[in-house]
């Protein structure tokens, strides 16, 4: 591998920054050409793309009363962390 290829690990880390645009050009063109050799990343990324659309269309309302509570808490504590 060379320096300069994204390791899987490396992709997971930045593939929120992907999905928002948020990449530089060249860890964009990092990003994509791994994606171009590594099948399991581009399924990670379609489950995120498909995860992302789903959720994206949850209100407040959606979710119960008990989930919204332990997702907050869940939030919570790893804001402390």
């Amino acid at each position: 591998m060379a320096a300069e290829d994204l390791t899987c690990r490396e992709l997971v880390e930045l593939v929120t920054d992907y999905l928002e645009g948020a990449l530089s050009l060249p860890e964009r063109r990092r990003f994509e050409r791994h994606l171009r050799g590594c099948a399991s990343c581009c399924r990670y990324l379609q489950q995120l793309r498909l995860t992302v659309q789903t959720v994206g269309r949850l209100s407040e309302d959606d979710v119960p009363a008990p989930a919204l509570d332990s997702l907050l808490a869940a939030f919570r504590r790893w804001k402390l962390s």
